[in-house]
């Protein structure tokens, strides 16, 4: 982190933190970064003060403008951000580095040198309605990156609605091989829970977007995860995804928060399925 004192067990890897108006969040994330060399806030023009808080902690802020075409932000920043190193740790302001994932990130600094391999998956902790989720779906994201040997793939989706600046749910690709992390990042969002709503009502205008161009839904699809491609195959989604959360992955441990989480993702597949259908009936009516 600039200004920090080079101690032996610094973590040779720049952290970029995704913000916009995450000033809510935005202190507890850069807190938790301090055993890194660099974090570097890559900002889209916040109205709020997620920028002087970013930089009151010593992280550097840099601002992101999107012209509407690509790259998109996640891309632009692994060409254009400043970074001591080639290694990227992506985070999102309400995440943040468990204690086993900066251990592990300690002692994989050899690796990283040699460069064994070209990314790092990263499973995903969530706390919902205030809990500690243990039990349930866990998504996995590709969030440690050799900037110089993966990429976001350039999706025709520049029309779609729901996403704008930042690339769709789906990974970057990995030119060489990469394996998953044991270490997590934790998810905790401190914003009220409406807007998680807000949030993924956008993201289903975008994931009904796919199903309605197939030929865009399969350019999304291969650079999904395993897990994520079978499940855009799967029928009956909102079901299936309800029973596979609170069930087979024994959501129901959690609680009623466990419960609430397995209803909110059914939900958002639902809407996907009514917007999708709402659109082919406007279609034919035509």
């Amino acid at each position: 982190m600039s200004g920090q004192s080079h101690i032996q067990d610094v973590i040779p890897i720049t952290v970029m933190i995704l913000t916009k108006n995450e000033e809510t969040g935005i202190a507890q994330c850069i807190e938790s970064l301090r055993a890194f060399d660099q974090v570097v806030v890559v900002d889209s023009m916040s109205s709020d003060r997620t920028r002087e808080i970013g930089t009151s902690l010593g992280a550097e802020v840099v601002t992101f403008e999107w012209d509407g075409q690509y790259p998109k932000k996640k891309q632009w920043m692994l060409e254009r951000a400043p970074s001591r190193h080639d290694w990227i740790l992506i985070l999102d302001a309400d995440e943040r580095p468990t204690q086993s994932l900066l251990d592990e990130l300690r002692n994989l600094a050899p690796e990283l040198e040699n460069k064994v391999y070209a990314a790092y998956d990263i499973t995903l902790d969530y706390v919902y309605n205030g809990r500690l989720l243990r039990h349930g779906h866990r998504v996995v994201k590709r969030s440690l990156l050799d900037r110089t040997r993966t990429h976001f793939e350039i999706i025709d989706d520049l029309y779609a609605p729901g996403i704008g600046e930042v690339e769709g749910h789906y990974q970057p690709v990995a030119d060489g091989p990469f394996r998953t992390l044991s270490g997590r990042i934790l998810h905790d969002d401190q914003d009220p829970i409406r807007s998680w709503f807000d949030r993924h009502n956008r993201y289903s205008d975008w994931e009904a977007y796919l199903r309605l161009n197939p030929r865009i839904a399969d350019q999304v699809n291969r650079c999904r995860s395993g897990q994520g491609q079978v499940f855009a195959r799967s029928p009956f989604k909102p079901l299936m995804f309800f029973l596979y959360d609170y069930f087979l992955k024994q959501g129901f441990r959690d609680g009623r928060a466990g419960l609430n989480y397995a209803i909110a993702l059914s939900w958002y597949y639902w809407l996907i399925d009514v917007k999708v259908a709402e659109a082919l009936h406007n279609a034919k009516a035509q």
